[in-house]
């Protein structure tokens, strides 16, 4: 039985000899020739007699001939110098080639080809990787065995390693590099806001402005221009960094000192002077910039002074007035306004309020008091050197716009007309009183513009704060924000209030509809009792109308009808006896010579009306309305000349007739 060190050294052996890179298949192959290396390798590799000398044991050892037909042709040979040779002479003793092997290391975005001997250990990759990567071998993990984690001191062919390995390294005590930390760091600084102090240095005036991260050099460049009035192309500046040498660039990658940073600017003689001291002053941070006067000649050769020219540009970009003067409707005024604001400092500004300072108040404070606002009104004045710095940078900001836009109505006017200025005071002492109205016509061109924040009351409108030109964003936005709370604290009382006003005039609403309710179903019932008696009468008038009628008729029947005939009379006569539905008995003498409508005739007299009642005989039982119109004959005599003869039905003259009301046949 071979020993495993021996196992390990003949599977090293067959897969150089073999060029087997699968460790399974080599076992496999090794196992069928039970460890004999030559038999595995004659097994494999076809040899011209069939024979390789063995190196082991000294002796020439013979392997089975070779059968293409059951075995697979050779893989091709890798390049690598440890690739094993197919062809070899006969009976030539295998000597131990070297297997090379091919690490491939990832390492964060790069990738380290490393290819070693077996022999190697795994302690001399990573010397390679620390030379090619600039990480210390102790700062070093190397993962990705397939055995685990293992020593520096282990041997490669001692892990079995098939011939092409994946691995990867990870630095958990290094920081991050250089580049990811940059990018953080520049996103961050995107986001931030820069306070550039300037000083002018012609006057010795120092200007504090605020700037976001993202915004270039040049936009600075411009504003500066609105506050000197020196052109862009002749401003001569001290402070920037050295790193900013391109207008383009925004602050956040200039290098400013963050959050404050000094610089000076100045107006440059001539531009000769400049090219010769940013010759000779390769390393000063002076920057002069040149991208905004491309378009216009050096207007020294024409005897033009430089002032001249840019301050006829400046005054014709600024020929269109913000609000025309002495404007009939505020309306119109506030869409020239809008339009101009817009033509200025772009489409991302607050909406002004189109409208007179009136409708604004109804706007935003005579509603429901959860949809009340506060009222913003900015004071615009294009004298002011503050004007296009707030407007552009602060005015404008997308969170201030945004949130004057969620929170606020906000109402613009112009005041650089001093007509416009005029008016806007007569509307401020009518609306906020003479001490608010003082108080902006003392403010100075220079404080311009501004900013009023109104909050209404029941009674009056306050004025909660007066913001002046000369602030930040943060600034602004936290004077809003400050507005905001007080309005918001004032606005839970008005809904509390409004709440339980609209409570108690719900339950007084509820009340009087109840009441009107219960008028109206009273008003109902009284006027159903009255239909049911106006009813009741009139049935009753009926009814009266009736048996008036009904007694009229029989009158007139009991008085039409002929006298009763005597018991003594010597004509015939047949007495006749009804019995009414009460029980009663109606008897009285008929001549036989009467017709039997007479009969029916006495009958209704009593109260017994044909329509209603039938009048039936005994025996046999029959209608005798349906023997109307016959004469009446009782006797014998007049059966010749009778439809039918009482004799038929009655035994004796004294006849029996049942009387029975209208449709009973009983």
């Amino acid at each position: 039985m071979t020993s495993n060190m021996d196992r390990e050294m003949i599977l090293a052996d067959f897969q150089a000899c073999t060029g087997i890179e699968n460790i399974d298949e080599a076992i496999t192959l090794l196992e069928q020739n039970n460890w004999d290396l030559v038999a595995a390798i004659n097994g494999v590799i076809p040899q011209e007699n069939g024979i390789l000398q063995s190196d082991y044991g000294g002796e020439t050892i013979s392997g089975p001939a070779f059968d293409p037909a059951s075995h697979p042709a050779p893989a091709p040979a890798p390049s690598s110098s440890s690739a094993f040779r197919p062809v070899m002479p006969s009976r030539q003793i295998v000597e131990r080639q070297p297997r090379m092997l091919d690490f491939r290391v990832e390492y964060r975005d790069r990738n380290v080809d490393v290819v070693l001997e077996d022999s190697c250990t795994v302690g001399e990759i990573k010397q390679i990787l620390e030379s090619e990567l600039q990480i210390p071998m102790s700062k070093m993990l190397l993962k990705g065995w397939k055995t685990g984690d293992v020593e520096d001191s282990t041997v490669l062919k001692s892990l079995h390693l098939p011939k092409n390995n994946s691995l990867y390294v990870l630095t958990p005590d290094l920081p991050p590099p250089s580049s990811s930390s940059h990018a953080g760091a520049l996103q961050e600084s995107l986001n931030q806001n820069f306070m550039l102090i300037i000083t002018h240095r012609e006057v010795q005036r120092e200007y504090n402005l605020n700037f976001s991260g993202s915004s270039t050099i040049q936009e600075v460049k411009r504003n500066v221009y609105d506050l000197t009035s020196i052109p862009v192309r002749h401003q001569l500046w001290e402070g920037w960094p050295t790193s900013a040498t391109d207008d383009s660039m925004c602050l956040a990658e200039s290098g400013l000192s963050y959050p404050c940073h000094r610089l000076t600017v100045g107006r440059r003689s001539s531009p000769a002077q400049t090219r010769e001291q940013s010759e000779e002053q390769s390393t000063d941070v002076h920057m002069v910039s040149d991208s905004d006067g491309d378009d216009f000649e050096d207007a020294s050769e024409f005897g033009v002074d430089d002032g001249e020219v840019f301050g006829m540009a400046s005054s014709a970009l600024r020929k269109s007035p913000m609000m025309p003067e002495n404007a009939e409707n505020e309306g119109d005024a506030l869409l020239q306004f809008t339009a101009e604001f817009s033509s200025r400092y772009g489409d991302c500004h607050p909406v002004f309020f189109i409208g007179s300072l009136e409708a604004a108040f109804q706007e935003a404070f005579y509603v429901k008091a959860r949809d009340r606002k506060l009222l913003a009104i900015y004071l615009h004045h294009d004298e002011s050197v503050l004007t296009n710095v707030f407007c552009s940078q602060m005015l404008c900001a997308e969170s201030i716009v945004s949130y004057l836009s969620q929170n606020f109505i906000t109402w613009a006017w112009d005041l650089t007309k001093d007509a416009n200025r005029a008016r806007f005071l007569t509307m401020c002492n009518r609306h906020f009183g003479s001490v608010v109205a003082q108080t902006i016509r003392t403010q100075k061109t220079d404080q311009f513009p501004l900013f009023l924040i109104i909050m209404g009351k029941r009674s009056s409108n306050e004025v909660l704060n007066v913001i002046q030109g000369n602030t930040t964003v943060d600034e602004l936005m936290m004077r809003l924000m400050a507005a905001m709370e007080i309005f918001t604290a004032q606005q839970q009382e008005d809904i509390k209030d409004e709440d339980e006003r609209e409570a108690r005039e719900n339950v007084k609403r509820e009340q009087d509809e109840a009441y009107r309710l219960s008028l109206e179903a009273d008003r109902a019932k009284r006027e159903a009792h009255e239909r049911e008696m106006a009813e009741q009468f009139r049935l009753e008038q009926i009814r009266k109308e009736q048996e008036e009628e009904r007694e009229a008729i029989r009158l007139s029947l009991e008085q039409a009808l002929p006298p009763e005939p005597k018991e003594e009379i010597a004509e015939p006569v047949s007495k006749l006896r009804i019995r009414t539905p009460s029980g009663e008995f109606l008897e009285r003498r008929f001549l036989a010579s009467n017709k039997l409508q007479i009969v029916f005739d006495f009958v209704a007299s009593k109260g017994f009306p044909w329509d209603e009642f039938k009048l039936l005989s005994t025996f046999p039982r029959r209608d005798l309305f349906s023997f109307l119109p016959p004469v009446l004959c009782f006797f014998s005599l007049f059966v010749s000349t009778c439809n039918w003869n009482v004799r038929s039905y009655y035994l004796s003259d004294e006849c029996r007739l049942l009387l029975n009301e209208d449709g009973d046949d009983r």
